[in-house]
């Protein structure tokens, strides 16, 4: 599908058009349709807007987040110690650290930034290749629709060496979305001659990246064996009372789940 938008020509649109169709907005409508009923069928419109009002609460929620994950999204598990041991033995290995947004400007430093997910996830990556001695690549260029200016692996670069001391072996500056990150990643390993990717992002995100690699090992016609080393990953729901009512972060998460799912849907 993802090929679909391309040629529609509004490949560019896909961020704004996801916007529309995720949590509140579906809701929102909802509301709004109730609201026009008052006047012939006030029941109904009562009802229709009940509805409409419970789902933007419920889409607000920890324990809704929760649901969607285990219910959306293949389950992912962390890297043991025996497995991060066994890369440090790997031939011709790598770690690809997957971008995840970034800021033009952040004030505080007086320069660009990495979105705070894109540093815990570089941070990450890093501390793996510490591990393993793992040589890092960071893919990431400016999403759908920026304005020119610094891609992610530009500024991951950047961050890696000033705050970690630790440079990237190599960055992957112009994909810019996880499908072109997994396909101009493998086809940049590939001239360098790695057969083995330990694909480090977080654990929402795992799937639809490692979707995407796969696709783009067997495009290439590569022989690379994946590896995936998700981080992030939320614990095991166990139900409070405040999981039920609406916070900044249950928006977040449900946000970021449907992001993926529908993410996979349409194959980007």
């Amino acid at each position: 599908m993802n090929d679909f938008f391309l040629w529609l020509g509004i490949d560019t649109w896909r961020s704004a058009l996801a916007a529309l169709v995720l949590p509140p907005v579906p809701f929102i409508i909802v509301i709004v349709l109730g609201a026009r009923l008052f006047s012939r069928y006030r029941v109904r419109a009562w009802l229709v807007v009940l509805i409409g009002c419970l789902g933007v609460w419920a889409m607000c929620t920890q324990a809704a987040g929760y649901a969607l994950t285990h219910w959306l999204l293949p389950p992912t598990r962390s890297l043991t110690p025996n497995e991060i041991g066994d890369l440090k033995k790997a031939p011709r290995a790598a770690i690809v650290v997957l971008g995840a947004g970034h800021r033009d400007l952040a004030p505080e430093y007086g320069v660009s930034d990495l979105h705070p997910m894109g540093v815990d996830r570089l941070r990450f990556g890093l501390w793996l290749s510490r591990q393993t001695d793992l040589p890092v690549l960071f893919t990431g260029g400016r999403a759908h629709g920026s304005t020119p200016g610094q891609s992610e692996a530009e500024i991951a670069a950047r961050i890696a060496e000033r705050d970690f001391g630790r440079p990237l072996r190599w960055t992957e500056s112009e994909s810019r979305d996880t499908r072109e990150n997994a396909l101009r990643s493998v086809a940049l390993l590939r001239r360098e001659g790695i057969e083995r990717i330990v694909v480090v992002t977080h654990g929402y995100h795992m799937p639809r990246a490692l979707d995407n690699f796969r696709k783009a090992v067997a495009q290439g016609g590569a022989n690379m064996q994946l590896v995936a080393a998700p981080m992030g990953i939320s614990p095991w729901f166990n139900p409070r009372v405040l999981d039920f009512v609406p916070t900044r972060s249950g928006y977040n998460q449900v946000g970021l789940v449907l992001h993926e799912f529908l993410g996979r849907l349409i194959g980007a």
